[in-house]
């Protein structure tokens, strides 16, 4: 994987690239941004780069290559009683970035079977840092460990690495990446670089898609436009298109039934038994229902205002108008509709019950809708 490889992030390489080039490579980077943006690949790129620098010619390949160490987090594999590092999943590993390299960390977990059980860097895996920091590269120039997602790194791991990052080894490069910054400790922060990785284009993840999913210009982008800058978010949404059908169904069934509540209290336990149904469906496809209705939402505030140009919603079940659907939402509620749906996103991410997060929403979202 090479920076050439990378979809967008232009002046990030550039950047990158100089830093190496001049000898300015600093021994502590952290790189900020959601995985779909490039976070790994960028960092992957970059440990390639800077290894190929010292022997030119030379091609590396970074999954296989001794100087270059991925840590990230895991899980206790089933009817495992002993604690497991990243190494236990190299495999898999290797198979994730190959296949999936802007995947997200929800998308690891589905790769390793984790369930619902959530990952975390711990300290045993810091005492195999330690002992990766302490090694001499193998060949002879500098080494790079890459941490995925070091926010899941617990407070003993961190504490354990801190030194690390205050006396660094010579010719050792140690890369954070992480979607929440603020979830490290400061000390750690304030000794390493940070990069923050901006939003892609429409145009480039457009291309993107033609590139790697082989469909035609018109669908790309009309799901670039509906990806917010992320191409993991566009991938999703290709796959979704087979579920949307389901997704309207139970959205139409939702704001209806949150409709009736004010007038009818035993519509709440309609909206119960609602929420048991989506909640069956599993945590992934809670996630992609939930995306799915903000974008709803999102359109029908785009009707309302007479945007039409940025509407690209068809709906299949006719007796649904988003015309009408679209006089309810507007400046009043729309931010706190996205605010309740995006914090119902997070709970469930770490594995709140499904069922309660969503009837909670639900309870909400028949206030809002009426919200004058």
């Amino acid at each position: 994987m090479t920076f050439e490889d990378i979809i967008g992030q232009e002046h990030l390489k550039s950047f990158l690239q100089q830093n190496i080039q001049s000898g300015r490579a600093p021994h502590a980077q952290l790189f900020v941004g959601k995985d779909g943006l490039g976070a790994l690949p960028l960092a992957i790129a970059y440990a390639s780069y800077l290894i190929e620098s010292e022997n030119p010619g030379q091609k590396v390949n970074p999954l296989e290559n001794p100087d270059i160490h991925f840590f990230f987090p895991v899980v206790k594999k089933e009817k495992s009683s002993t604690t497991l590092i990243s190494k236990d999943y190299m495999k898999e590993w290797r198979e994730f970035v190959t296949h999936n390299a802007y995947g997200t960390l929800n998308d690891w977990y589905d790769a390793i079977n984790a369930g619902n059980k959530q990952g975390l860097i711990t300290r045993d895996e810091a005492h195999a840092i330690i002992k990766t920091l302490a090694l001499k590269s193998f060949g002879g120039g500098n080494k790079v460990l890459i941490i995925w997602h070091a926010e899941k790194m617990n407070s003993t791991c961190a504490n354990k690495l801190l030194k690390w990052f205050e006396e660094p080894n010579e010719k050792t490069c140690i890369i954070l990446i992480t979607e929440q910054e603020d979830m490290l400790l400061q000390t750690i922060q304030s000794r390493c670089q940070s990069v923050h990785l901006h939003p892609l284009s429409e145009q480039q993840i457009t291309n993107a898609l033609i590139q790697l999913q082989n469909i035609d210009e018109g669908s790309a982008k009309q799901i670039a436009h509906r990806a917010e800058g992320n191409l993991s978010t566009a991938l999703k949404l290709i796959d979704q298109e087979g579920d949307k059908i389901q997704f309207e169904k139970l959205f139409i069934e939702w704001v209806r039934t949150a409709f009736q509540a004010k007038s009818n209290k035993k519509a709440i336990n309609k909206l119960m038994s609602w929420s048991e149904v989506v909640a069956k469906l599993g945590r992934e496809m809670e996630k992609q229902f939930l995306n799915y209705s903000l974008e709803f939402f999102r359109q029908a505030l785009m009707v309302n205002y007479g945007a039409l140009d940025l509407v690209h919603f068809e709906i299949a079940d006719k007796t649904f108008s988003l015309e009408k659907f679209a006089h309810f939402v507007d400046a009043q509620n729309i931010e706190h509709i996205c605010t309740e749906i995006e914090s119902a996103i997070y709970h469930i991410e770490r594995n709140a019950n499904g069922k309660i997060v969503l009837t909670d929403l639900s309870i909400k979202l028949t206030r809002l809708l009426h919200k004058k």
